[in-house]
């Protein structure tokens, strides 16, 4: 094994981490600042990644694309590719060039994209603009968390993902909720909302300064006075994903996206067609919902007794908001690996919770389970890539972090819009009920994408319910979510042994070294 390889086992056993309070106490004052940072970053991203699939599946005449999800699923590959593996190759300009610089060109760059997102209203308008803002994202993300890593330490990493994450949820919580207001004036008007709440960050970077530069610059001159060149960053990165922990966690790691993946884009479509969330509203409030403004805005509701998809799904991040500093402490009372199989397991259960049955309550049951599973996952697959980083290449390493996500989001984006329309589309199922009842072959096709339940309501006379149950009852409507909790499976039995596998090179390191202290 190579000594860059050895040097990265040799930071895998776990360091015990400070208690809740002292960790929260020792967290700096860059680290609030790349939070609120994160925070406004993702308040926008989720603005317009939360309904993307809405607006997709909306009928042009509503100011949507009108196209299928598999038609969005072309979309949802490239912007994952771009997004995804752009860090993993450029991770380490944020090492080379400064933090601060790739932060500030990475926001600019996302800004563009979001207006791209509004000026132009089409299918190849929101594919450009997706594209030029996963970009931005790609490069923006190594900055921000290369500056977390710098700003901890191995005692309190764990709190600090935790909180980070927990932050940054606050973004991903509003972020949905002004989308369910804004997409209702015009899709338009969302874009370029986004756009004006990405640009809040060039005030973050006022107050922003990078930790450790002295020592960066430090090394850049030592290199210059010396004559040594620097190794093109695609060689160095392709050196250091040669280490086979480093490289297995990649590989196993990106079945937890795939599901996640899922989770943000295939659910919104599904609450859409199947779910009827005015039970929800009903247990709440009443049979006759509620009109309070402050209840209709917190809770996403888009009448008196309905509740959006979006609004629905921010669940998610609502108990994040709250809790991940709960969850972080008790995160920290494991090993990674294994926080990280805890929560795949969870998360992997919503989904079979989801697909078992179209009932809202239901739905929360799934949406709350999955949250608590990505809470004892994703921030601790971030520290523990962040630890076993080599000082100075920080910013690549969790560049990495992106890989698995890259994995999982483009396979996500290539099938499970796919499984969705093949098992859960109810367009398409309308469709086809409408030939069943007499409806001729070609009327049918030349119904616009997104209206053919509406047409079937109008066409048969019956009421929408009663069709919903009909269609639900007639189909396997969550067969495409038990096929995605199977990878789930696969990817819980990976972990474990890889999990298994750190922890004996863990001991056998241990060992080593107290060998050599009584030698």
């Amino acid at each position: 094994m190579s000594d860059a390889h050895s040097e990265v086992n040799n930071r895998l056993a776990d360091t015990k981490q400070l208690g809740l309070f002292a960790a929260l106490a020792s967290l700096s004052w860059v680290f609030w600042v790349v939070g609120g940072m994160e925070m406004v970053e993702r308040l926008a991203f989720y603005g317009v990644k939360a309904v993307a699939t809405l607006y997709a599946k909306a009928p042009a005449s509503e100011g949507g694309l009108g196209v299928t999800l598999t038609e969005f699923g072309y979309i949802l590959t490239v912007w994952a590719f771009v997004q995804t593996f752009v860090p993993v190759f450029t991770g380490g300009l944020s090492d080379r060039f400064g933090y601060k610089e790739t932060i500030f060109a990475s926001t600019v760059i996302k800004i563009l994209g979001y207006l791209i997102m509004g000026f132009f209203p089409t299918y190849w308008g929101f594919f450009a603009g997706a594209v030029i803002l996963a970009i931005g994202t790609g490069i923006f993300k190594p900055g921000i968390q290369g500056t977390l890593v710098n700003a901890t330490s191995r005692k309190n990493s764990s709190m600090a993902w935790g909180v980070f994450y927990q932050t940054v949820n606050i973004g991903g919580w509003m972020g949905p909720l002004l989308a369910a207001k804004l997409r209702v004036l015009s899709w338009e008007h969302l874009f370029f909302a986004c756009a004006a709440i990405i640009s809040i960050n060039f005030l973050f970077l006022l107050l922003y300064k990078e930790p450790h530069k002295e020592e960066r610059l430090q090394r850049k001159a030592e290199m210059q006075a010396s004559g040594e060149l620097e190794e093109p960053l695609w060689k160095a990165a392709l050196h250091e994903l040669k280490n086979p922990v480093l490289a297995w966690y990649m590989v196993l790691f990106s079945g937890f996206w795939f599901m996640f993946n899922s989770f943000f884009d295939v659910l919104p479509a599904y609450i859409d067609d199947w779910v009827d969330t005015s039970a929800i509203i009903h247990t709440l409030f009443g049979p006759n919902g509620t009109d309070n403004s402050a209840a209709r805005f917190f809770l996403g509701m888009n009448s008196a007794t309905t509740i959006s998809p979006e609004g629905l799904l921010n669940l998610n991040a609502g108990l994040i908001m709250l809790t991940c500093f709960l969850f972080a402490a008790l995160s920290a009372k494991m090993r990674a690996p294994t926080s990280i199989l805890v929560g795949t397991m969870l998360s992997t259960g919503a989904l079979f919770i989801i697909g078992s049955l179209p009932w809202a309550w239901f739905m929360v049951l799934g949406i709350l389970t999955f949250s608590v599973g990505e809470m004892l996952s994703s921030p601790k697959s971030s520290e523990f890539i962040g630890n076993i980083a080599p000082p100075d290449k920080v910013g690549m390493y969790l560049g990495f972090t992106q890989f698995p996500i890259g994995i999982g989001w483009t396979l996500e984006g290539m099938i499970a819009p796919r499984l969705y329309d093949i098992f859960s589309s109810k367009d398409h199922f309308s469709r086809e009920l409408l030939e069943q009842m007499g409806m001729n072959a070609e009327q049918v096709a030349a119904i616009p994408q997104g209206e053919a339940f509406q047409r079937l309501v109008e066409f048969s006379g019956q009421p929408a319910q009663e069709l919903t149950q009909r269609l639900y009852e007639t189909h396997t409507v969550g067969m495409g979510w038990y096929i995605m909790g199977v990878v789930g499976i696969i990817t819980c039995i990976g972990l474990y042994l890889y999990s298994r596998w750190i922890y004996r090179m863990a001991q056998a390191k241990i060992a080593a070294d107290m060998q050599t202290a009584t030698a």
